[in-house]
């Protein structure tokens, strides 16, 4: 039986529970994506200026890291494990349905927190689950899985899009002319002179546009009940409900069902635990591991600098996706919000896309290729919308190119850096730990940065990420010419300490035959 039919024949087998953790992850992208082009109309529901209203992301990815280290927990039963996955995908559908209620901007970030916190635990589980359920197929399952983020985060902000304000709170004028007027005198003769910084960027006072966007809230909270009853559906035939009088059979033997074609439950058991180990540990248990000392600085510099090259990327992503509406809406582009809502859209699908296109490209080029193509597309990307920052055209297109150079920086980062490591270290926590905090800072503080230097600075400070991301990569490349000759001199090291141990072993063996032979 081929490869491709044996994968089919498991995805069969498995059917149901593939299907339902892959609308797992389309509830984690729907929750993602929808703050970036309701966020003006946030903003007037909570009365809060940009900055204020950024701290909603921050708490939101502050959270999903949270989330993420403690979504283990339930993992070691199958009734554990979809329990909080139904939990967590119902409280996301609550938190759609009250986000309209949160006129406060605390309450809002509360409510995020809480969101994102869920998000983490779908995002441990349902990848556990998928690698646990096709062991060494689970790579073309997991594809899918991801792509189903991208699909959910295309579609929140298309919901969005026809509900949100024409004006939002930009055109109502308020008390801050005095200080308008100092930001635009001391930025007289700059690029940044030409975007006013507006009433956007101050608290809403008076006479505020009434705001459909309540209505986008609720329908993506019905849209994602399907969901939780999905996972509720599994765990009745899986007689996981408690009046059943079934006991909840362990993670395991779900495994061993489902992969009786393949090696014992045994080496399954094994195989799971090196899955623990390497893409879901703990990266404070993984930092005091004995088997770190001893080693050279090479090791701990290509964690750190691939790890930085991710919190820069990475943090481009959760920033664009978060701002491009509010940068389009802004002058010189000026927008209409209803056009720029699908900004967001166009960058998550164009990340979609780029990560289906990524995966035959990964078969014909080595990582390392890759990841020096993307980072230096992203770069010109950004300078090309620096200088052309009056076409709207190329702001849709300069989105599309965004999205599809970012898209598969952090699978070939993983790729590259787990190989330069032969898999020994600590990448993936590492990696995986550093994304997540780019993406929580960076939004916070470009969010802080716009409304003091107006809109332009958006770009810049993503030209900025960008050229330092690049720079750290070249020293990501001249520490793994550094860790392959130290891996090279120590190899050849135990050569030359081997060799003299083997020719006295052979010597020895050739005595004691000459003594036998003799006597």
């Amino acid at each position: 039986m081929g490869l491709d039919e044996r994968i089919v024949t498991l995805f069969k087998r498995n059917a149901h529970h593939t299907l339902t953790y892959w609308s797992v992850f389309f509830s984690f992208g729907l929750c993602i994506a929808f703050l970036g082009p309701t966020i003006l109309d946030l903003q007037c529901q909570t009365n809060s200026t940009l900055g204020q209203i950024t701290w909603v992301f921050f708490s939101q990815q502050f959270c999903l890291l949270i989330g993420s280290s403690i979504g283990g927990v339930f993992k070691k039963t199958f009734f554990s494990a979809l329990a909080a996955l139904f939990v967590s995908t119902l409280t996301i559908s609550v938190i759609f349905a009250i986000i309209p209620l949160c006129n406060n901007v605390l309450v809002l970030a509360i409510a995020m927190a809480v969101s994102g916190f869920a998000m983490g635990i779908i995002d441990t589980i349902a990848n556990i689950q998928l690698v646990t359920i096709y062991q060494r197929d689970s790579a073309v399952f997991l594809q899918a899985l991801h792509f189903f983020i991208g699909l959910g985060a295309l579609v929140s902000p298309l919901i969005a899009d026809p509900f949100l304000s024409e004006t939002g709170c930009g055109n109502h004028t308020g008390n801050g002319t005095e200080i308008l007027h100092h930001f635009r005198n001391m930025l007289r003769n700059s690029p940044i002179a030409e975007h006013d910084i507006n009433q956007t960027y101050l608290p809403y006072e008076g006479g505020k546009e009434e705001s459909n966007v309540h209505s986008a809230f609720w329908i993506m909270a019905v849209i994602n009940l399907p969901v939780p009853i999905a996972v509720l559906f599994l765990m009745y035939r899986e007689q996981l409900i408690p009046c059943f009088p079934n006991g909840t059979p362990r993670l395991l033997d779900k495994d061993e069902l489902a992969m009786e074609d393949q090696q014992g439950a045994g080496a399954s058991e094994v195989e799971l635990k090196e899955h623990e180990a390497g893409g879901h540990g703990n990266i404070f248990s993984c930092c005091q591991n004995d088997n770190l000392r001893g080693l050279p600085v090479s090791f701990f510099m290509i964690h750190i600098l691939g790890g930085l090259v991710l919190f820069m990327t990475d943090g481009i992503v959760g920033t664009y996706a978060g701002f491009v509406y509010t940068y389009g809406v802004a002058q010189p582009i000026s927008l209409p919000n209803k056009t720029a809502g699908y900004l967001a859209s166009i960058f998550w699908a164009a990340i979609t896309a780029g990560r289906l296109l990524s995966i035959p490209l990964s078969y014909r080029f080595q990582p390392v290729r890759l990841l020096m193509f993307n980072l230096a597309g992203a770069i010109v990307t950004v300078l090309l919308l620096l200088i052309f920052y009056t076409s709207s055209t190329f702001l849709f297109v300069g989105t599309c190119l965004c999205g599809l150079f970012l898209s598969s920086i952090f699978p070939c980062m993983l790729a590259y850096t787990e190989d330069i490591l032969d898999y020994q270290g600590c990448a993936t926590p590492v990696l995986v730990t550093c994304a997540g905090m780019g993406e929580m800072v960076m939004q916070v503080l470009v969010g802080s940065i716009i409304p003091t230097l107006g809109s332009y600075s958006f770009l810049l400070c993503g030209m900025i990420i960008a050229c330092l991301g690049f720079i750290l990569f070249i020293g990501l490349l001249l520490f793994h010419r550094m860790h392959r000759n130290y891996l090279t001199g120590t190899t050849k090291k135990l050569a030359m300490v081997e060799e003299p141990a083997t020719e006295q072993n052979g010597s020895a063996v050739t005595e004691q035959r000459n003594e036998a032979e003799s006597s």
